[in-house]
């Protein structure tokens, strides 16, 4: 039974799985920010401590397969190693759930901060939207519209 479960955790699945399992969490952060389900499911660790356990596994799993370690870091030198280093799947895969996982915190972070400056949903509906797809750009837009509900402007957060 083991052996069928380890044969089933293919990176394809691991993938998919990964990308359906954070849904739910991205739907309750957009569409019941404020329910108590969602402030304890969010707020919980055991998103994060999955996630982490599956960048380990695919981290070391890539260490594993990669003789030389300081390799690792060739992506820092040039966008041809950038490219390189994309072109293995399963450092790939290890980039994309570390996008993930941050992309979850910030819209964790987003929807309790709206919150508490009383943002209304129908309006961090966007920048929640945005965290999800691109990350970065959804956090600015998020912002811009904090500076508008708080009345006020500060670079700390």
């Amino acid at each position: 039974m083991l052996i069928q479960f380890q044969e089933y955790l293919t990176l394809e699945n691991v993938y998919l799985w990964t990308n359906y399992g954070v849904l739910p969490f991205w739907l309750m952060m957009i569409l019941i920010p404020s329910y108590k389900i969602t402030k304890i499911l969010i707020n919980s660790i055991i998103l994060p401590l999955i996630l982490s356990a599956v960048f380990i596994n695919f981290f070391y799993q890539a260490l594993l397969l990669n003789e030389n370690f300081l390799e690792f870091f060739n992506l820092y030198n040039s966008l041809d190693d950038l490219y390189a280093f994309f072109s293995s799947e399963n450092l790939l895969f290890i980039i994309w759930i570390h996008f993930v996982a941050l992309n979850l915190f910030l819209g964790s972070w987003i929807t309790f901060d709206a919150e508490k400056h009383g943002t209304p949903k129908k309006v961090t509906f966007i920048p929640l939207l945005l965290v999800y797809f691109a990350g970065p750009v959804g956090l600015v837009f998020y912002w811009f519209i904090r500076i508008f509900y708080s009345k006020k402007l500060g670079l700390h957060l």
